[in-house]
């Protein structure tokens, strides 16, 4: 440590295995340790603890410091080490041999690749690599967009709460105007999928990683599954579902016990899930249906190419696969192929159905929609296809940016008729957000942006839920109060 009243110690731990790639600082200022932590190149976490004397709060972070030394950890210079790398997807996309294109109703074009996809009552949700998300209504009208710092790898939700997972390791929050990091994932973890449960995150990585962080962005549990490059994960009240090059393992959901595992046809590249099954599609040009109680392959849906993406309408009734040759196919239940058409716009790289239509994004970065009616099914069949419509981007459309500071926030001088009063607390060491208006449970803790944290500061939100973690997470707009 440097001499002086302020004393700070930078470490990093970098290997060349790419397993790790993160650094920790610890700072003492009298009396107050500050301790920052992450992956390189990021903000990180911080913890800031305060002591009875100097003298102890010198000996805890002598303490600190000695702990990730012995762990390799060593001495370094900030800003010297670039940033890892965070793996981004590289795939392939062939012209379509079908003979004729999907059902597809409209398209809207994001101009760049895109693998984030999330469609509720309300809403089309596409996110693709420049960091652009883009969320429509139903008949394809743009209503909002949002840039984020880097590329989106995937959309997932949790109720009405949607989370954009993304290639500088981060998980934001899409669910209100002001997009915030609700998920820091650790430097370790290189994000290849993820999937959100009550508030629960799953994160499936390159190394076949599968990491469980809660909702203040704290380790849970990880398990390394039997094979790596792990693109499934899907998560319910009894298991996490994980697909990796070496077929899909099934896990408790606490603590992370092997409940099965079940080779598959091929490496995973793809999952999707039902009450009762889950479907993996894998580069070995199949979709394979398998049991959640057992892990039993219940039934196998061929395709022509290496399966990028599957979804399912409700119990199965239909199957949908999207290839590596921008061809989208639609089974029976029993794995009966009932027709192989082009997507007009690229190899499918996610899918979901939604009452009664398909939607896909692309690698051209289209958000395609498609009838997936039984009328419309069966009618492709005949070869009756509807004309697309191709949706254009409103002039003007506000983008929304992630706040990096509580400056960003707007400020109030007193709260609104109805609103919610939330305040920043230390606590072990940690801030945290507790409610201070009356008919909340004052000890529970609310999810909320770390970058806009700060010791004793007053927060105005709009609603809160609680989540069945016995936590509450944020609905609306947050403001800063006076």
């Amino acid at each position: 440590m440097s001499g002086g009243s302020v004393s700070t110690t930078y470490l990093e731990l970098s290997q060349d295995d790419g397993t790790a790639h993160k650094f920790y600082e610890v700072i003492v200022d009298a009396l107050v340790v500050t301790v920052r932590y992450g992956r390189i190149g990021a903000s990180g976490q911080t913890q800031v603890t305060s002591f009875p004397s100097a003298a102890k709060a010198r000996a805890a972070a002598a303490k600190k410091v000695g702990e990730k030394v012995r762990k390799g950890y060593a001495p370094a210079v900030p800003g010297q080490r670039a940033p890892r790398a965070v793996t981004r997807r590289q795939v392939t996309s062939a012209p379509s041999t079908a003979r004729a294109v999907a059902p597809v109703l409209w398209r809207f074009g994001t101009g760049s690749a895109a693998f984030g996809i999330h469609v509720d009552d309300e809403h089309c949700w596409v996110g693709n690599q420049a960091g652009d998300v883009y969320t429509l209504g139903h008949d394809g009208q743009v209503l909002a967009r949002f840039n984020l710092p880097d590329g989106v790898k995937c959309l997932v939700a949790d109720d009405f709460w949607i989370y954009a997972g993304c290639d500088d390791g981060k998980v934001y929050d899409l669910s209100s105007k002001l997009p915030f990091a609700a998920y820091d994932i650790a430097a370790d973890v290189d994000i290849f999928w993820l999937d959100i449960h009550e508030g629960v995150l799953d994160v499936s990585g390159r190394d076949g990683k599968l990491t469980v962080i809660d909702h203040e962005d704290e380790h849970q549990w990880s398990r390394r599954s039997r094979g790596d490059h792990a693109w499934m994960v899907r998560a319910d009240d009894r298991a996490v579902y994980h697909g990796h090059q070496q077929g899909v393992t099934a896990y408790a959901p606490d603590g992370g016990g092997e409940l099965w595992h079940t080779p598959t046809r091929g490496g995973v590249l793809f999952g999707w899930q039902e009450d009762d099954t889950v479907y993996a599609g894998t580069a070995h040009r199949v979709v394979q249906r398998l049991s959640k109680a057992s892990g039993a392959v219940e039934a196998t849906y061929a395709c022509d190419g290496a399966v990028y993406s599957c979804a399912t309408s409700p119990g199965g009734r239909f199957v949908f696969a999207g290839d590596a040759a921008s061809s989208v196919y639609c089974f029976d239940q029993d794995g009966t192929r009932l027709w192989k058409l082009g997507t007009g716009g690229g190899s499918a790289l996610s899918m979901q159905y939604r009452d009664e239509r398909l939607y896909l994004v692309t690698t051209d970065g289209s958000l395609v929609c498609v009838d997936a009616s039984e009328a419309a099914v069966a009618a492709a069949q005949q070869g009756t296809v509807p004309v697309a419509r191709d949706v254009k981007l409103a002039e003007a459309l506000p983008a929304y940016a992630p706040a990096t500071t509580a400056s960003a926030v707007t400020a109030v001088a007193q709260a609104p008729t109805g609103a919610i009063v939330v305040q920043c607390v230390q606590d072990s060491g940690r801030l945290r957000v507790h409610v201070v208006s009356e008919g909340y449970d004052s000890s529970w803790n609310v999810q909320f942006p770390r970058a806009i944290r700060e010791p004793g500061a007053r927060y105005v939100v709009d609603a809160l839920h609680s989540a069945a973690g016995g936590f509450y997470r944020v609905r609306g707009d947050i403001r800063r109060l006076l």
